[in-house]
């Protein structure tokens, strides 16, 4: 996907996002984020969206944002935590379409501190807030009780994101031999192969022999790989502990 594209998805995305915080209020439990409940979601991505922001924009000093305080001295009209709740989703907004405006008016060369491996910073940026939103978004909904469906070339974006930028960075994973995992997304026709072992997680954009073989829709398979669906509606040929194992292991972090 292009940074056009990106940048889009976290508009429309946010607008979907919205509509389930209204539909369900601040008080319900998110699932998928154990201890969490709508408020907080939208405080963290208000929070998130306002970190990007500082990093595009190249007000940011460091990587880490260590407390609250360093985000106000970027966007002091901004970053007031909190609002209450009454006007906690209206901040969430403002903080996201401030995203969208500095995205926009970034340089293609923008010169943004960066944590995962992208063609430039600001098409990290774009496609590392795009894909936060639409996980939270899908949280969202699940806990209102009706989850929109995923364009399928925005989730194989998404899978692509987990499987060839994050995963490699994990410099260990609790097998004792090195296993294998196969991805098909059968609608956008795309395949991953990913190596697991004891020296960490290597992941590549092709077939070939593995362990298990998941085959499915970009969306199922998006769900299934972020933790957010029980991959009922996937084919899983193969050792499903070596699945399982990934479930049980792999976590997303941007440290």
């Amino acid at each position: 996907m292009e940074i056009a594209q990106h940048i889009s998805v976290i508009e429309q995305e946010a607008q979907l996002f919205a509509e389930a915080v209204e539909r369900d209020g601040l008080s319900v439990s998110i699932a998928t984020c154990p201890g969490w409940d709508m408020r907080t979601l939208v405080r963290h991505l208000s929070e998130i969206h306002l970190w990007a922001a500082a990093h595009v924009a190249c007000k940011a000093t460091k990587l880490s944002v260590d407390d609250l305080e360093e985000l106000a001295v970027s966007w002091p009209d901004l970053a007031v935590f909190w609002p209450e709740d009454g006007e906690l989703l209206d901040f969430y907004r403002a903080t996201n379409a401030n995203l969208v405006r500095e995205l926009e008016a970034a340089p293609a060369d923008v010169a943004a501190m960066t944590f995962l491996a992208a063609p430039s910073p600001l098409a990290m940026w774009a496609r590392r807030q795009a894909h936060e939103l639409t996980i939270h978004r899908i949280d969202a909904q699940r806990a209102a009780g009706a989850v929109s469906g995923i364009d399928p070339v925005l989730a194989s974006d998404g899978i692509d994101e987990l499987l060839m930028a994050f995963a490699p960075r994990s410099s260990s994973f609790p097998l004792e031999e090195d296993r294998s995992m196969v991805i098909h997304a059968v609608d956008t026709g795309d395949r991953w192969r990913v190596r697991m072992g004891p020296g960490g997680i290597d992941s590549a954009r092709e077939d070939g022999p593995a362990d298990v073989a998941l085959s499915g829709s970009a969306g199922d398979l998006y769900l299934a790989l972020w933790n957010r669906g029980d991959g009922a509606d996937l084919d899983v040929r193969g050792d499903r502990d070596v699945l399982a194992t990934w479930h049980n292991n792999h976590r997303v972090r941007w440290a």
